[in-house]
C-alpha cells in the first residue's frame, strides 16, 4: 500500500513510580490505549495499518529481511570489505546467538504479531461494521501467519502468542514446529472466505483472499504435503486474476506496482529518507527502503550475486540454444546502460570483488529491485514496493506440487507458461541441458527454472530447506553446512536472556 500508515498505539507495560500512598499516579485521559481504541471497525483498521507498517520496517522488509534470507541461501556472496561483519557472519555460517541482523528480524516479526493479535482479539468486541471487522481481522491473521512461518521457516520451533500480552510474566515456553504450522495453517484455511478478492484505490496492496492461499500453499509445500499445496494454488490459478506480466521487469519497478503478477507486496513510496536507527523508532514504518543503495552496483553493493547462481543461467556460451533474457534482467554488467539509457555502467562505477562469470572474472551487480533504471543516483533509498508472492511463483510452486504427485506432464506445461513469457521467450522444455523424461529430470527442470526466475526474492532460502528436508538435494549448495545446526538459526541470545519461561537449554542444536 502506498501510504503514510498510522502507528496505533500499542500497551505499555511498566511499572507505576509512586512512593506514597498520597500521591497516584494520573492517567492521561487523551492517550489512547487497547482499552479506549478500537471501538469501531474503522479503529480496527487503523490497527491492522500498524502490523503493515512493521512489515515497512527497519527489522522487516525496509532492510534486514531482505538480508537475513539472502544470507541464508546460496546466491549471494561478498560484495567486499564494506560488508558488515554480523551479516558476513550469516554469509559465512559463523552466526552466533548475538547476532544483531538475526535479532532484528525476529525482533520485527513479534512486533507484527504483537500487534496483530490486538486487532484479532479486540476484534471480536467491534460490531458496528461486522463486513469490515472481519476483513481487518482476517488481514491482521493473515500478517501473523506470514510472520509466524518466517519464525517457524528460520528458527523452528518458537514462543506462540495468540493473544496479545498484557503482563510481563505473560510470555511463552517455544511452541513445537507443528504447532507453529497449526496455527498458521488455521488461521489461513479461516481467513479466505472473509478477504476479497482485490482491492482498489486507498486499500491496493492489502492481503486478498489469493494472498492467503498462495501463502497457505507455500506453507504446505515446505511441510512436504504436496496434495493440500495442488488445492491451495489450483484457487488461485482459477480465479482468473493473475497473469504474468509481459514484460519480466516489471515485477520490480516502481512504475509497475501492484500489476496483474502481483499476489502480495510491501508497500513504500520515495517520500523522505530511510530511518537508519533501527530499533530507535519502536521499529515503525518507512515509506522507503534500502534493497537499491544495499546491493547496486552503484550503491554501497553489499551483496553480489554468486558465481553458483551466475552460472546456472542457459547461455549459448555453455552450447545453449539461447541466452535467458532474465540473466540481463536480474544483473548489471560492465558496459549496460542506466539511468533510462543515458549512462554505461563502466568499471570505475563499481567498488568491491568481481566473480567469475563464462571464464572472465568480471564486477557484476543485482539490478533487480535497484533504482539504477531510472537514475544515477549513489545514495539512493528507493519507493520500489517489496514483492513477497507473484504468479510466477505460484505456478512453478504448482509444477513442484504436480510432479510430487505423479502428473510430470503437468509440471513441465507450468515450467514452459513461465519460460514463455514475452520477454523472456526461453525455449520449452525438454532442451539439451534439461530432458523431462522422468519424476526426478522433471524436478531438476524445476529447481532450474525456481532459481533462475525468483533470484534474489527471498525464496531460495526456504527452497533449499524443504529440499535438504526431503532428501531431494544431489549436492548440498551451501559450502559451509553441517547437519544437525545449519538448518536452523539460533534463538537469539537477548530472547533467552529476557523471557522467563526459556534458557540455555531451549537453544537450537549446535551454539
Amino acid at each position: 500500500m502506498k501510504r503514510n500508515y498510522l502507528t496505533v498505539t500499542t500497551i505499555t507495560l511498566g511499572l507505576l513510580l509512586g512512593c506514597s500512598t498520597d500521591k497516584l499516579e494520573q492517567i492521561n485521559p487523551n492517550q489512547y490505549t487497547t482499552e479506549t481504541y478500537y471501538n469501531n471497525a474503522a479503529e480496527l483498521v487503523k490497527g491492522v495499518n500498524a502490523v503493515y507498517a512493521i512489515w515497512q520496517s527497519y527489522n522487516l522488509t525496509g532492510r534486514e529481511w531482505f538480508f537475513l534470507h539472502d544470507l541464508r541461501g546460496d546466491e549471494m556472496t561478498s560484495g567486499g570489505g564494506q560488508l558488515e561483519a554480523p551479516r558476513n557472519q550469516i554469509l559465512i555460517g559463523a552466526q552466533i546467538p548475538g547476532n544483531p541482523v538475526a535479532f532484528s528480524v525476529w525482533n520485527g516479526l513479534y512486533r507484527a504479531i504483537h500487534r496483530a493479535n490486538v486487532v484479532i482479539d479486540k476484534g471480536a468486541e467491534v460490531t458496528d461494521n461486522p463486513t469490515l471487522t472481519k476483513r481487518a481481522i482476517a488481514e491482521a491473521k493473515f500478517l501473523r501467519a506470514l510472520s509466524y512461518f518466517d519464525l517457524v521457516t528460520l528458527w523452528g520451533g518458537v514462543p506462540l502468542y495468540t493473544n496479545y500480552v498484557t503482563a510481563v510474566d505473560g510470555t511463552k515456553a517455544r511452541a513445537t514446529p507443528a504447532e507453529v504450522y497449526q496455527l498458521i495453517t488455521s488461521d489461513l484455511q479461516a481467513i479466505q472466505a472473509d478477504l476479497p478478492a482485490s482491492y482498489s484505490g486507498a486499500d491496493l496492496g492489502r492481503a486478498t483472499r489469493g494472498a492467503a492461499a498462495a501463502l497457505l500453499g507455500r506453507v504446505y509445500m515446505q511441510q512436504g504435503d504436496y496434495a493440500k499445496a495442488k488445492t491451495e494454488f489450483q484457487k488461485v490459478i482459477s480465479s482468473g486474476l493473475y497473469r504474468l506480466t509481459d514484460e519480466y521487469d516489471a515485477n520490480f519497478q516502481e512504475e509497475s506496482e501492484n500489476n496483474a503478477e502481483s499476489l502480495f507486496e510491501i508497500g513504500f513510496s520515495k517520500i523522505g529518507d530511510f530511518n537508519w536507527d533501527g530499533d530507535g523508532n519502536d521499529g515503525g514504518a518507512n515509506e522507503t527502503m534500502t534493497r537499491s543503495q544495499e546491493y547496486s552496483a552503484i550503491g554501497w553493493r553489499n551483496l553480489i550475486p554468486s558465481a553458483s547462481l551466475l552460472a546456472e543461467y542457459e547461455h549459448t556460451a555453455k552450447g545453449d540454444e539461447k541466452t535467458d533474457p532474465r540473466l540481463g534482467y536480474n544483473f548489471y554488467f560492465i558496459g549496460d546502460k542506466f539511468n533510462n539509457g543515458a549512462r554505461t555502467l563502466a568499471e570505475g562505477d563499481v567498488q568491491g570483488n568481481a566473480q567469475p562469470f563464462n571464464g572472465t572474472t568480471q564486477k557484476i551487480s543485482w539490478r533487480k529491485y535497484t533504482a539504477m533504471y531510472k537514475n544515477a543516483e549513489t545514495f539512493y533509498t528507493s519507493g520500489i514496493n517489496m514483492r513477497i508472492i507473484r504468479y510466477a511463483d505460484v505456478l512453478l510452486g504448482m509444477a513442484e506440487a504436480e510432479n510430487e504427485t505423479g502428473n510430470s506432464a503437468a509440471a513441465i506445461t507450468l515450467l514452459n507458461q513461465v519460460r514463455a513469457r514475452k520477454s523472456v521467450a526461453m525455449p520449452s522444455y525438454p532442451t539439451k541441458a534439461y530432458p523431462v523424461n522422468s519424476k526426478d529430470e522433471v524436478f531438476r527442470a524445476i529447481m532450474h527454472e525456481r532459481r533462475v526466475e525468483l533470484a534474489g526474492e527471498q525464496i531460495r532460502n526456504r527452497d533449499i530447506l524443504r529440499w535438504r528436508a526431503q532428501n531431494k538435494l544431489k549436492t548440498e549448495p551451501i559450502s559451509y553446512f553441517a547437519r544437525g545446526k545449519q538448518e536452523l538459526l539460533p534463538i537469539p541470545q537477548q530472547e533467552l536472556d529476557n523471557n522467563g519461561k526459556l534458557s540455555q537449554a531451549d537453544q537450537n542444536p549446535g551454539y
